[in-house]
């Protein structure tokens, strides 16, 4: 979808080569007509208005998510974090949403509402979903092994290297499982070494390649012993998705999932006239913001992936938040949103149940285990964020967040671009007063 000319962004990217001070911007904003979406300079404070009012049978704390804004805006002017969106739904109804700090801090460009960030591993949610419906239609059994559908995993072996670093290796116990991919209990890999290291970087190898080499490489542990996060795992996952659809992993995940839900922001790719709004990532050096580059996941962001033959379905989406709202959405209301189903309310449930109740550690936020493509809150200390029990979600190598409370019918979403893992106390502060604004919780 195109930009309006007209659209303040367009102009804000123009001077932004020319602005010598971040200063300046709210002299050039003012002179501008009122936007469609309010940008928010680095110290601009909030108007009254910058967050819709919240409808009284929401039963939330206006105050409470109103004061969400001011926190994350001290952390914009400590250089802590360029910019944040956030989005707050309860019942069906988003109650807070809206935009701090900048998107692009060397052009001088707010961060809005509808920025669009790279999500990185929150990308594996849709990739799981996409593998349910193709349960749900007979095509894949989540109990076969991964070889019933790419024989290339047939001979694949297992690693062990005990702590004396004594090598051995044998043939699994147990062949790895469709499902075990999902739960990041199959014993592959984080990411690939060798010929493919540079792959996540540079998305240089196509996807079926990729997982053809995947196939050639040992698993770390016996199938189903112990949880250790794999993107290689939910890759695998994506070429499933593919040989069993019979389309490419893209056009599925956009024929089936986005372009139905309306998540029109939301692709696998950077649509030149939509460029303007990818907010850029950042990480400290020296106390102060500076531009990650090639080193990162999916390459140097300023180059929107130009020329990429990897899609990655663990971590290869751009979203916005309000897109994440649909997705969202769909999951709390059993599968379902504007009366079309995606999946069965059986699917969502077997999805959002822990699979990994006895294998310690499991999950990145502690007090939580995992379901299939979902990290969900399943002890005490998962609460500490003020996440219900049974809440699930997942989050991004960029510190972008998004968790659904089904026990409070409650959406929070943090979205921000840091490379350098410094993004938990925004991520503290929406989850936290988001769900504090909750006056009907059960």
């Amino acid at each position: 979808m195109a930009i309006a000319a007209s659209h303040p962004r367009n102009t804000l990217a123009s001077l932004g080569l020319i602005l010598s001070a971040l200063s300046l911007l709210p002299v050039v904003l003012a002179q501008k007509p009122a936007p469609t979406s309010t940008p928010v300079a680095a110290t601009t404070p909030a108007p009254p208005h910058a967050t819709a009012p919240v409808p009284a049978s929401l039963a939330m704390d206006m105050n409470r998510l109103r004061d969400i804004r001011p926190r994350l805006q001290e952390l914009v002017d400590r250089q802590q974090v360029p910019g944040v969106v956030y989005l707050v739904a309860h019942h069906g109804r988003i109650a807070a949403y809206d935009a701090v700090g900048m998107a692009n801090i060397e052009a001088v460009m707010p961060m809005y509402k509808d920025s669009i960030f790279q999500i990185m591993s929150m990308t594996k949610n849709f990739t799981g979903v996409a593998a349910m419906m193709l349960v749900e239609e007979g095509k894949i059994d989540l109990k076969s092994p991964i070889e019933h559908y790419l024989p290339e995993f047939k001979d694949i072996l297992v690693e062990e290297i005990a702590a004396d670093g004594t090598v051995t290796i044998r043939p699994p116990t147990s062949k790895p499982t469709v499902w075990q991919l999902m739960d990041h209990t199959s014993g592959l890999a984080e990411n690939p070494g060798g010929d493919l290291e540079d792959n996540p970087r540079t998305l240089r190898v196509p996807l079926a390649e990729a997982v053809k080499f995947y196939g050639t490489t040992r698993l770390k542990f016996e199938p189903g012993t112990r949880w250790s996060y794999s993107n290689m795992g939910i890759a695998t996952l994506g070429r499933i998705i593919e040989v069993v659809s019979g389309q490419d992993y893209v056009t599925f995940i956009t024929d089936r999932l986005l372009k139905p839900l309306g998540m029109k922001d939301s692709s696998f790719v950077a649509p030149l006239e939509k460029r303007d709004r990818i907010a850029l990532v950042y990480k400290h050096v020296d106390g102060k913001l500076v531009r990650s580059g090639s080193e990162v996941l999916a390459g140097d962001p300023a180059f929107y992936r130009a020329g990429a033959q990897y899609p990655a379905p663990e971590f290869g989406m751009y979203s916005t938040a309000a897109d994440l709202f649909r997705f969202y959405q769909m999951l709390l209301n059993h599968g379902i949103l504007d009366g079309h189903r995606y999946l069965s309310r059986q699917s969502v449930a077997t999805m959002t149940q822990v699979f990994t109740p006895d294998v310690k550690p499991s999950g990145w936020m502690g007090g939580t285990g995992y379901g299939l493509t979902f990290e969900i809150v399943n002890q005490p200390e998962g609460t500490l964020l003020l996440h219900s029990p049974g809440t699930f979600g997942h989050g991004g190598a960029f510190g972008t967040e998004g968790w659904i409370d089904p026990k409070n019918d409650l959406i929070r979403i943090m979205l921000v671009q840091m490379s350098d893992g410094s993004a938990e106390i925004p991520r503290s502060i929406v989850m936290q007063m988001g769900a504090a604004a909750v006056l009907d919780g059960k």
